[in-house]
């Protein structure tokens, strides 16, 4: 293993720099505006590459993760489902109030904290949303591309990752920035749970495909070219987290 690869496994070496993000960050957010490209003008210049891509990960959405998703629909309890997403959401939340002080997004941020610390606490490890049901602290999410975004680093050529789906250079190069700075990932690679949150991930993927199983179901029986509506849907619902817009805003 090479010295540099030691020093970043080293402990409390990716929490430092998930700190050193936060504090180094926040003077920037205050004095620079979002810069996004227009969901009407998303440059896709790999389209060929994004296609195959695409259809791989079609396939292993038709065999492995649509079923599981609809399975998770018949058999978990509406009040497991509500749990599991309890849970999921709360796992997110320190990595979501990193990205809201890099912002300079103070009372989200505060929201972000009070719901995390209350959650944990009162709501059994985050299975309930005491925060957001009886104390009017509304869930969102903040990540590395929508902070970029916010700094000024414009989408760059549309991606479609394995996997992963719709995505666009810079979204892409913030999810290796989660990854690495995520306090719960660190927290768990120490304590040596990483099998931990490879279930909770599994979760999140079920959950959110359960979630979206009829809005892309009705987008593919609609759409003439299925991937260019996705990459349209993509393109719209990101400006729409990056404005900090609802999902309905973006309709």
């Amino acid at each position: 293993m090479s010295p540099l690869r030691s020093l970043l496994r080293a402990p409390g070496a990716r929490l430092f720099l998930a700190l050193a993000l936060t504090l180094t960050s926040a003077a920037c957010a205050t004095s620079t505006q979002p810069s996004f490209e227009s969901a009407g003008e998303i440059s896709d210049p790999l389209e060929p590459l994004n296609r195959h891509v695409f259809a791989m990960n079609l396939t292993l959405d038709t065999f492995i993760l649509r079923p599981a998703a609809v399975g998770y629909r018949e058999i978990v309890p509406d009040v497991g489902k509500t749990a599991v997403r309890n849970f999921v959401n709360n796992l997110k939340s320190p990595i979501t109030l990193i990205h809201d002080i890099a912002q300079g997004e103070w009372d989200r941020a505060q929201i972000t904290y009070g719901r995390f610390l209350m959650n944990t606490t009162l709501g059994v490890g985050g299975l309930f949303d005491l925060a957001g049901d009886h104390y009017g602290l509304p869930y969102h999410e903040e990540d590395a591309g929508q902070t970029l975004a916010v700094w000024g680093l414009g989408d760059g050529p549309y991606l479609v990752l394995p996997i992963f789906g719709p995505s666009n250079l810079r979204d892409a190069a913030g999810r290796g920035i989660d990854w690495y700075i995520d306090p719960v990932g660190i927290a768990a690679e120490e304590a040596d749970l990483e099998t931990a949150s490879y279930v909770a991930a599994g979760l999140n993927a079920v959950d959110s495909r359960y979630r979206s199983l009829g809005q892309l179901d009705a987008v593919r029986r609609r759409s003439l070219d299925f991937y260019a509506a996705v990459r349209s849907v993509y393109g719209q619902r990101r400006a729409a987290q990056i404005e900090n817009r609802t999902a309905a805003d973006a309709d």
